[in-house]
């Protein structure tokens, strides 16, 4: 039997069923165009008998799609309406008990999941699209590439490279893990209800290898919150307070990294701030926030 898709008035009635109105709390908004979930189950090129994980999948417009190519889909969801249901309509549209696992769960407390999924596939809610995606990169290794919808504005930061307007600490924490890149706009149009702002679709591919150690990591990324809470100080300033304390050492540090102490956070990538983790002392490492 042939898995079959959602369509906008079947979506409506599940919605109505179950009580569930989209909030802007939760960031919901449904696709509701059979095409644009089918073109984003493509630009991930999913395969069938690949593991993919996806996040919010709602009333299952995606997961539908994900399915229809053969692939197995393990689906976190916050909403328990939405997550007990979810098996239900896939039985109803053709897709196999062992085919779909939902976990009831907030997605930034999961780091445990069945089957270790290679795939992200998942329109991400406005609202925590960076975390989540930072947090199952981090806790799942096994996941090497993926396409998310997200907010223009936040899939142009992840993607954006160093010096651009829109780059910054989501650009760089992004880029530590791989190479990610805009692979096309959607249309307001196809959400339910119609949001407020423009999404498109972002896509990564994991890197080979990891930058650095976990502990490298965790300095690696509090020193780039560090540079980017004084976007517009030169690093010597904006680093002073983790790397020693005053100007004069944070500047014998980003020298010791090969890095000018008159520079910008924003001149620097993932690659430049790991160099200045790196010269820190283990001892030193308590002083720098979050470790």
């Amino acid at each position: 039997m042939a898995v079959t898709l959602l369509g906008a008035s079947e979506i409506r009635r599940l919605a109505a069923l179950l009580d569930v109105t989209p909030t802007k709390k939760l960031g919901q908004n449904f696709v509701v165009d059979a095409n644009t979930v089918r073109r984003i189950v493509q630009v991930a090129g999913v395969r069938p008998g690949e593991s993919v994980v996806e996040v919010g999948p709602g009333l299952g417009s995606l997961t539908l799609a994900i399915l229809e190519t053969g692939a197995s889909v393990t689906a976190v969801e916050i909403d328990h309406r939405l997550a007990e249901r979810l098996p239900r309509t896939a039985a109803a549209h053709g897709v196999a008990p062992d085919a779909l696992r939902v976990l009831d769960a907030d997605a930034l407390r999961v780091t445990e999941l069945p089957g270790e999924p290679t795939v992200l596939v998942a329109n991400l809610p406005y609202n925590v699209s960076v975390p989540v995606l930072l947090h199952f990169l981090e806790h799942f290794p096994s996941l090497q590439r993926g396409v998310v919808m997200v907010q223009a504005e936040v899939g142009e930061r992840l993607a954006a490279s160093p010096g651009s307007k829109t780059y910054g600490a989501p650009s760089i924490k992004a880029a530590w893990y791989g190479q990610w890149r805009l692979a096309g706009n959607v249309s307001r149009q196809v959400f339910w209800p119609v949001p407020n702002v423009d999404s498109v679709l972002v896509a990564f591919e994991r890197a080979a290898a990891p930058l650095g150690s976990e502990k490298e990591r965790r300095r690696t990324f509090a020193i780039v919150d560090a540079a980017f809470q004084q976007r517009r100080k030169m690093l010597r300033q904006a680093l002073a307070g983790v790397l020693g304390g005053s100007a004069a050492e944070a500047s014998a540090v980003l020298e010791a990294a090969g890095i000018a102490p008159t520079a910008r956070g924003e001149e620097l990538g993932a690659r430049e701030f790991l160099a200045i983790a790196q010269e820190l002392p283990d001892a030193a490492g308590p002083a720098v926030p979050g470790l």
